[in-house]
């Protein structure tokens, strides 16, 4: 089945994939287990970061910091709460290409005392926005020299994380553009708890990054063979040098397209 055509996608893009998304988090760690990616440089024996049954359980964990990297010119703030980016409002249209289910789990970073262990808690309720091109190497509502989407919203959305600091999309594998290697943008912002987007109190930008093989891998497949091959890979990319290797984001195959997890550690004092 096309995954783009499933009704039970979707109606929920990410969670009613149950199967295969026991299948991933087998290989990735489950959303609140053990620290496989993102709260440890040494996973191995550590806690669990959160036990299944309580959603307040913290752990003593040396938190990965990820670095900062620039927002670019293309971020609008469209305010569209949804895990299902893949479609535009305004014409109902789906964007072509591999399905990728992302997963966000986001840490505030508390430490003991300077030179001390760190402690990783969940962050709930802080607002991750996630923003991408599409197989073509377009943004949705800009304009510039390729293209203008001005009014359309593919590709973009935002979602508050949960009790366990998680964050939940479904989009596809993105494509390129000229001076950039593959990449999707992520910011984390705090503010009101209320359902709007209040004036941000702490804020994080960065970047996602693929490894260079499975892009080659996915974009000899349609629709991103149309584009051409890309100019730009990961180590010739001048933002990707600033940070870019801890950036890259773990991806594991499913029998639906494929799906990453990506934890991050925020120090906001």
């Amino acid at each position: 089945m096309n995954p783009l055509r499933s009704p039970a996608i979707s109606r929920s893009p990410v969670r009613r994939l149950a199967r295969s998304r026991r299948e991933v988090l087998g290989f990735l760690g489950s959303v609140a287990g053990t620290a496989l990616f993102g709260c440890s440089r040494q996973p191995e024996g550590l806690p669990p970061i959160a036990s299944s049954g309580s959603a307040q359980a913290e752990a003593l964990l040396d938190c990965i910091v990820r670095p900062q990297q620039t927002a670019g010119p293309f971020f609008v703030d469209t305010q569209l709460n949804r895990v299902d980016l893949r479609t535009d409002p305004a014409t109902g249209q789906i964007s072509a290409g591999v399905p990728l289910g992302l997963l966000f789990q986001v840490f505030q970073v508390e430490s003991f005392q300077p030179e001390g262990p760190r402690r990783c808690v969940p962050l709930p309720n802080a607002v991750v926005d996630v923003w991408q091109c599409d197989a073509a190497g377009v943004y949705s509502g800009v304009r510039d020299r390729r293209s203008d989407t001005t009014g359309q919203a593919f590709l973009r959305g935002y979602q508050r994380t949960d009790q366990n600091g998680v964050a939940e999309f479904l989009t596809i594998y993105p494509g390129w553009y000229p001076g950039r290697a593959v990449h999707i943008h992520f910011k984390i912002r705090t503010g009101s708890p209320s359902g709007a987007i209040a004036p941000s109190s702490y804020e994080f930008t960065s970047q996602l990054y693929f490894d260079d093989a499975l892009t080659d891998r996915i974009h000899r497949q349609t629709p991103y063979t149309a584009r051409g091959q890309r100019a730009q890979r990961n180590h010739q990319d001048a933002i990707f040098q600033f940070g870019g290797a801890q950036l890259l984001l773990p991806v594991a195959q499913t029998d639906w397209g494929y799906f990453g997890r990506f934890g991050i550690g925020l120090e906001m004092g």
